[in-house]
């Protein structure tokens, strides 16, 4: 579901309550008082540069994917908003998935990431079908989750779009 006004606001003192808000608010990014969404979109880059040469890479995101369904449940719950703008944890788990097919080679590094962040941010925010109608049935931490991954596979046909097109 989107995002509705929050019960309470999430400060550092509720980030380090509880091990799921800190996951769920994206280290501390998604207190951003601006584009949270964005900023927690941000905060993947570092995980990506650590973790990208890691030969079990996917089994880590799928390990984020599977820890970010808890955290946001947790997280929602504690703050009385089924998906609070603050709770960024998605953003970041769904760009680790983009950010490896991002055209590197066709485009060099950071064109190929910037377009791989503007089409994830895009999906995302616009929500095309069936993004926007799930974000609106699916509740708990897998709706949270479940927008955010299917903007990160709209993002990524993309970038292999236009990966074969250069």
């Amino acid at each position: 579901m989107t995002t509705s006004p929050s019960k309470a606001q999430p400060d550092l003192t509720f980030l380090v309550a509880h091990p799921a808000h800190f996951l769920a608010l994206g280290f501390g990014s998604g207190l951003s008082p601006k584009a949270p969404g964005t900023a927690g979109t941000l905060a993947a880059l570092p995980l990506f540069w650590l973790l990208a040469e890691h030969p079990f890479y996917w089994l880590w995101i799928a390990a984020f994917l599977v820890v970010g369904v808890w955290a946001c449940e947790v997280t929602g719950r504690h703050l009385g908003v089924h998906d609070h703008g603050g709770m960024v944890w998605d953003e970041i788990a769904a760009f680790l998935m983009v950010l490896p097919f991002a055209p590197v080679a066709e485009l060099g590094g950071w064109i190929a990431f910037g377009l791989a962040f503007a089409l994830f941010r895009l999906f995302d925010i616009w929500k095309p079908f069936p993004i926007g109608w799930l974000d609106a049935r699916v509740p708990g931490g897998f709706g949270v989750m479940l927008d955010d991954v299917l903007a990160a596979v709209y993002a990524i046909v993309c970038l292999l779009a236009v990966a074969a097109w250069l």
